[in-house]
């Protein structure tokens, strides 16, 4: 499990009128889910927006003359200013075609020693005004401070009159809505080196979405009876590994969901790169996840957009957004990929989990023949043990767990050459 994170929502009333009714009579029905991915991830793409010293190289920003230097002192490090020099690329703006009230960004890039990358988002006000560029996070990929690298980390205390940031997530302003959107990455590189960030993607998930409390079960979606082999691993075994990237335990599950997708791939860490790793461990893979997806602001494996650009670092690709419904998720089970869900429950809401949690990650790998979920919860609580993580629960209790705690939000990971499913008019993915 981890922390909680606040949905914030705004309820948007729909009236709808039948023919003959009196506005008194209209039923009043519940607002549809909002929700809309962009990403640019091509040449095509990337020499869409606008080059600020990058070059576009084979699908990927990359450095190309710096534009400035940054002293940039890690709040995590010894205190010394180090210089950087930086370069940037700005999207171009996106209207979703409805008021965004959350976003959150994705990116996929590796970071040599030396190097690593900041992504912010900016946009348009429903009062016609501009935001100021607020910080997504800064990215590394690597936590050598004495080669460069830095302590990757969100950016506390960005708030103002039009929204704040909590961790990984843009939330607008209450009654506030953004009409548009863009993002901004910036490159750095220690001053006087040549090595390069390279980011092959970078998107965001922009949302509005209703306040609801409970959501009926969704229609089957045709993957009844399919369950993909994801390993499964438990968080639980890990309780007390490693006190500076939050002891294991519960305050894993998200590494370790996403320890379990890369090892479905074949994409996890070797055994060279997990040797620093306690030789008792018989899972190193998911200490290496929670130390590479650490973030030192939130002080937690909890962040979502780091989850997935680890994962990309990897050499697949990862993003965050949001689904509808169940029917939706099984068209990625259908597809062969798993995803990592993010839910919250009262002890007893899920029949068969045994705890309760105001915050929790795990993986749907499938369905049963009923369309019930079955799901790799790393948090075996019963008995931690592999052998526990794998299990069935009730559709509809899950997706009243997950729906209305974070909307539907998953991350999705897959090789760059497995296709995704068919989306809707308005793509969430």
């Amino acid at each position: 499990m981890t922390a909680a994170r606040s949905l914030t929502a705004l309820i948007i009333g729909v009236v709808v009128l039948t023919s003959g009714s009196l506005p008194s009579e209209a039923a009043k029905v519940a607002p549809p889910r909002q929700i809309a991915y962009r990403t640019w991830t091509s040449t095509t793409d990337f020499l869409a927006g606008a080059q600020q010293g990058t070059n576009v190289t084979d699908g990927a920003l990359t450095f190309g003359t710096s534009t400035g230097t940054t002293s940039y002192v890690d709040p995590f490090g010894d205190g010394t200013a180090k210089s950087y020099d930086q370069t940037s690329w700005v999207s171009p703006q996106v209207s979703t075609g409805f008021g965004l009230t959350e976003l959150v960004a994705s990116w996929n890039a590796t970071t040599p020693p030396g190097t690593w990358v900041e992504v912010s988002m900016a946009g348009q006000t429903d009062a016609g005004t501009t935001t100021k560029w607020y910080v997504l996070g800064r990215w590394s990929s690597g936590d050598d401070t004495a080669a460069g690298d830095i302590h990757r980390t969100s950016v506390p205390s960005q708030g103002d009159e039009d929204g704040s940031v909590a961790v990984d997530t843009f939330t607008a302003a209450s009654g506030r809505w953004l009409d548009r959107w863009q993002l901004k990455v910036t490159l750095y590189r220690l001053s006087g080196t040549t090595q390069s960030p390279v980011v092959r993607s970078v998107g965001a998930m922009a949302s509005r979405l209703p306040d609801e409390k409970k959501v009926a079960a969704s229609p089957l979606g045709g993957a009844e009876g399919i369950v993909l082999d994801v390993p499964t691993y438990s968080q639980e075994t890990h309780l007390g590994h490693y006190p500076q990237w939050d002891g294991g335990g519960e305050a894993w599950c998200s590494a370790t969901s996403t320890a379990m997708v890369l090892d479905y791939y074949g994409a996890g860490p070797t055994a060279g790169e997990t040797s620093w790793v306690d030789p008792a461990d018989a899972d190193p893979q998911v200490d290496h996840s929670a130390r590479s997806v650490f973030d030192y602001a939130y002080d937690g494996a909890g962040n979502w957009p780091f989850n997935t650009a680890y994962a990309g670092s990897r050499g697949v690709d990862g993003f965050i957004t949001r689904l509808r419904s169940l029917t939706e998720a099984e068209q990625f089970i259908k597809a062969g990929i798993p995803l990592v869900a993010s839910l919250s429950f009262k002890k007893g809401d899920l029949p068969g989990a045994g705890y309760g949690t105001n915050g929790h990650l795990m993986v749907i790998v499938g369905f049963d023949p009923a369309g019930n979920v079955v799901v790799n919860d790393p948090a075996s609580h019963l008995i931690p043990s592999n052998g526990e993580v794998r299990t069935t629960y009730d559709r509809t209790a899950f997706e009243n767990a997950w729906v209305p705690h974070s909307g539907g939000l998953v991350y999705v990971i897959h090789p760059s050459g497995l296709q995704l499913p068919p989306r809707e008019p308005q793509a969430n993915w």
